[in-house]
């Protein structure tokens, strides 16, 4: 059990911290299966590859989910569309650690797409010095989700299997 609320933990990390990637500015993901490869340095957090089958009205439905949750924790979200693809600057708190992330959005969201981004946070449990990290998620499209996938569903390491329609249970993990 705790290993399934520390995969669902960090897929929370993920949502907010890649939620600039669904925003309405940018063009919803093609329909199907993707496969999503996020590595971090400067954090305990491994290597972690996930699938997620979507349609177009779960890359809106995240975007109008996610986005509440990270307008109670953030108070600058800025997403511009650039040369190459987008950036997004964001400046958020979360039980007392306060963190400032820039984002590069690359890649043609049919095929494949990169989120590279790199945060400092500062502040958390008992005054937490400064540390620098950057992750990043490489997404490429599987084809058709598999026939016991509905759009939606995420499947994490080790086989834990979520909806991101369960959006309460997201909630319920966010630091007060």
């Amino acid at each position: 059990m705790t290993r399934k609320l520390a995969l669902l933990g960090s897929a929370v990390c993920f949502m907010l911290s890649a939620s600039g990637a669904f925003a309405d500015d940018l063009p919803v993901r093609k329909a199907g299966l993707w496969e999503m490869k996020m590595v971090r340095t400067g954090s305990a957090m491994p290597e972690m590859t996930m699938q997620h089958c979507t349609d177009e009205a779960v890359d809106k439905e995240m975007n109008n989910n996610i986005s509440p949750m990270a307008k109670q924790v953030c108070s600058k979200q800025d997403i511009k569309k650039t040369s190459t693809g987008y950036v997004s600057d964001s400046e958020c708190n979360v039980a007392g650690m306060s963190t400032t992330s820039h984002a590069e959005i690359t890649g043609d969201f049919n095929s494949a797409y990169t989120v590279k981004t790199s945060s400092h946070a500062q502040g958390g449990a008992a005054g937490t010095a400064g540390r620098d990290t950057t992750m990043t998620l490489e997404a490429k499209w599987m084809g058709a989700c598999k026939s016991d996938q509905k759009p939606g569903d995420i499947v994490m390491p080790g086989g834990f299997k979520m909806n991101v329609r369960d959006v309460d249970k997201l909630k319920a993990l966010l630091p007060k």
